[in-house]
């Protein structure tokens, strides 16, 4: 063998791995998830598996299933939405004024869901036909919408809304919060779209290697303006939702759902071998965030080290999902 050939065989594969240090990799957030369970479980075995605090901890997690899916839409098009917590603050301002202001709830609902996939269509025409990167064009809608949702509140927090509305974020049918069967509706169709419909498989196709689509016949431009579009609604449903189990709206209400969903979908990135976003990893990711922040709270811990805890799991999110784009 000659020199050149012992160099390439030497460096052919950079990233290998021990079994272990694979396993650890590729299932890494599935066994934080069980480590969580497993840690809170020793700590409060009388509390912590309890019917009340699983329905408690399902409960606290439905809004930000919502928002976590509509964001995982976008990132499996290779992009992200800065703007998904501030579209839903917007669209449950939206519809808690209109309420409040005499608006059928009906109306109320559908107007707020217009304007939040209006916002989608605003981020997806920036990226996909004005050309600006993600970050630059939903950076500035997340700026303007916030704005927006100060001047629908007048900057106070909203009451008031008839009590009919109430039902959807506040009632529980078979004893199980109306959220959780929202969350679940949305994650479902969404699920449903990835995997089984054309325009799935075109959002994956895009997601993977935008020039390979466009050169299969994939218009890239329409895949990624509909996958903000959905986005946008699917952050209205939450910002509807929230606004209703809250029985108020402000405007900041909804906003720091933004870095908690991308840290979901980070994390749910890690299962799949591709690397790439997928519904299946998003929920477990959100399930790791909904975990740590109702065992903290059983443990008594300070709300303001929940949030350094919070911060440290991004980062982990992060260097995991580059590890595995690494590793492609």
């Amino acid at each position: 063998m000659t020199k050149t050939d012992s160099i390439a065989t030497t460096t052919s594969t950079p990233h290998e791995r021990t079994p272990i240090g694979q396993f650890l990799l590729q299932g890494g957030t599935g066994i934080a998830l069980v480590v969580l369970i497993t840690f809170f479980t020793i700590m409060r075995p009388d509390v912590f598996l309890g019917f009340g605090n699983v329905r408690n901890i399902l409960e606290q997690i439905a809004i930000l299933t919502i928002i976590a899916a509509a964001q995982t839409v976008v990132m499996v098009v290779g992009d992200f939405d800065l703007s998904v917590g501030t579209t839903a603050t917007l669209s449950g301002a939206t519809a808690a004024a209109l309420m409040i202001a005499g608006t059928p709830i009906p109306l109320a609902i559908l107007a707020a869901l217009a304007v939040g996939t209006l916002v989608g269509m605003v981020n997806g025409f920036l990226v996909a036909y004005m050309k600006l990167s993600a970050f630059v064009a939903t950076l500035a809608t997340m700026t303007t919408v916030g704005g927006l949702a100060f001047i629908a509140t007048d900057g106070t927090t909203l009451y008031g809304m008839p009590e009919a509305f109430f039902i959807l974020g506040q009632s529980r049918p078979l004893g199980i919060p109306m959220p959780i069967f929202f969350a679940i509706a949305v994650a479902v169709v969404i699920w449903l779209v990835l995997k089984f419909t054309t325009i799935g498989r075109r959002w994956y196709a895009v997601g993977g290697n935008a020039e390979v689509a466009r050169l299969s016949g994939v218009n890239v431009q329409r895949s990624k303006f509909l996958a903000f579009t959905v986005a946008g609604f699917a952050s209205a449903i939450g910002g509807i939702i929230l606004v209703s189990r809250l029985a108020s709206a402000s405007a900041a209400s909804a906003n720091n759902y933004m870095l908690l969903a991308v840290a979901a979908v980070f994390l749910g990135m890690t299962i799949l071998k591709s690397g790439q976003a997928n519904l299946g990893g998003t929920l477990v990711g959100v399930a790791i965030i909904g975990v740590m922040n109702n065992g903290l709270n059983i443990l008594g811990v300070n709300t303001y080290y929940q949030q350094v805890f919070t911060g440290l799991i991004i980062i982990a999110a992060v260097t995991l999902s580059a590890f595995k784009a690494r590793d492609r």
